[in-house]
């Protein structure tokens, strides 16, 4: 029989990231948090928790925090079927959802504010490329994602959300400087692009489509969202835009698509862990529901 207690002080280190103030969340001392942690590697055979800072799971550890994660949601439905089990109200439990920071500043917020007003949880959302994201459930640190990748991780379900369509647009003045001749390869390894982060690859993904080669673009790193629109206004440098955030800014003109009509589709897709109860579930009929309302068909 797994300790429990023990699971869940190494879910506090992995989730707080240091054995201080996983023991101030669990309110008990740091030395109580590291017995618990290494009696429980002693009964597993291997160490759970790279120790560092952050401190980081290992691969068993991290299962093991997945496995916790999912005990306490089938807890929390059980406790609302038998309420007698939790005489005070129960407590909410923590659910960790994986999220592209685009989806995050458009539609996704609204559908997961109002599904956490109602039920009893926490949200715990990791922000990464749509690429990226099914690696979290790959690796067990999260339940649930919005992905851009179509087949399920392992113990996962998977199903479509629609498109989330990309405008490549820049201020005005910007395309007079860079661009008085076309958008073309040349035009475009000289002037400046916009990028989220390292993995982001929409504007190298747009480029190709329209050049039918890669091209090396050189780009400022915006990892914002809301920045990201901020700097494209400024002229800082053009930039793949989620149409939901910049579609006022088309109308009044104060960013221009560089090519017309060339929007760049990105589909995306809700994976979740399955067996994790009603509660998971309900956040997945939020986010369906969300995603049929502001996305496109993919």
């Amino acid at each position: 029989m797994l300790d429990y207690a023990a699971l869940s002080a190494l879910a506090a280190v992995v989730r707080e990231g240091s054995f201080e103030r996983a023991a101030a969340a669990l309110h008990v001392t740091p030395s109580a948090v590291s017995q618990r942690v290494r009696l429980l590697e002693e009964r597993v055979g291997c160490a759970l928790v790279v120790r560092g800072l952050p401190c980081r799971p290992t691969d068993t550890g991290q299962r093991l925090c997945r496995h916790v994660d999912q005990v306490r949601l089938l807890e929390q439905d059980l406790q609302g079927a038998l309420p007698a089990l939790a005489p005070g109200g129960g407590v909410r439990v923590t659910l960790p959802v994986a999220v592209n920071a685009d989806s995050l500043a458009t539609w996704f917020a609204p559908a997961v504010a109002g599904f956490a007003a109602d039920a009893p949880v926490l949200l715990d959302l990791a922000v990464d490329d749509q690429d990226h994201t099914a690696d979290w459930l790959r690796r067990g640190t999260v339940l649930a994602a919005v992905t851009g990748t179509a087949r399920p991780a392992a113990g996962c379900n998977s199903r479509p959300l629609g498109a989330m369509r990309y405008i490549a647009a820049a201020s005005p003045g910007f395309v007079a400087r860079y661009f008085p001749a076309g958008v073309g390869a040349a035009s475009l390894a000289q002037a400046p692009s916009l990028v989220f982060n390292s993995k982001d690859a929409l504007q190298a993904r747009w480029v190709q489509r329209l050049c039918h080669r890669p091209v090396d673009l050189p780009g400022h790193r915006v990892p914002s969202p809301q920045a990201f629109v901020a700097a494209g206004l400024a002229g800082m440098g053009w930039g793949l835009h989620p149409l939901a955030l910049v579609d006022h800014h088309l109308r009044d003109g104060t960013l221009v698509a560089l090519v017309p009509d060339t929007p760049l589709d990105v589909p995306l897709y809700w994976q979740q862990a399955r067996a994790t109860g009603q509660v998971l579930d309900g956040l997945t009929r939020a986010v369906v529901a969300a995603a049929a309302a502001a996305l496109r068909p993919a």
